[in-house]
């Protein structure tokens, strides 16, 4: 109580094809906790549009209760291509002019992808980077 409780990917709570999932106990909870102490608690719920848009359709009353929806824009591939630069930059790592251009190709390529996770694709993509790098200087 007196904080936040930010919940990414809060449509894995409650599974309804799951018999044994406690997730409609936990939201009902929640729920109740987010209606009676709505000065004590700020709740926010994160996730994907499409599967949080399932997530509220299995309890209608949580809409309801979730007095702002805000939905951000994916990234453009511009904006990935410097989150990229500058997760490498933070780590003492840079790209080559021959490497830049085929990490922006790689990208392009990416996104076009099922299951693209932006920012999180981006990270996973320059840790195999880095751990290749590793295996060639080793």
């Amino acid at each position: 109580m007196g904080g936040v409780l930010f919940i990414d990917e809060a449509y894995s709570l409650y599974r309804a094809e799951n018999e044994r999932d406690y997730g409609q106990e936990t939201l009902e909870i929640l729920l109740q906790v987010m209606e009676n102490q709505r000065e004590a608690l700020v709740v926010i719920l994160a996730g994907y549009k499409d599967r949080m848009e399932e997530f509220f359709a299995l309890n209608p009353g949580m809409r309801s209760r979730i007095a702002h929806h805000i939905e951000f824009p994916p990234y453009s591939l511009e904006e990935l291509f410097q989150i990229g630069k500058l997760m490498l930059e933070t780590q003492g790592y840079r790209f080559a002019p021959e490497a830049e251009k085929a990490f922006w190709e790689y990208l392009e390529r990416r996104m076009r992808l099922p299951n693209f996770a932006y920012a999180r694709s981006v990270r996973n993509a320059l840790d195999r980077f880095k751990l290749r790098q590793a295996y060639r200087l080793y």
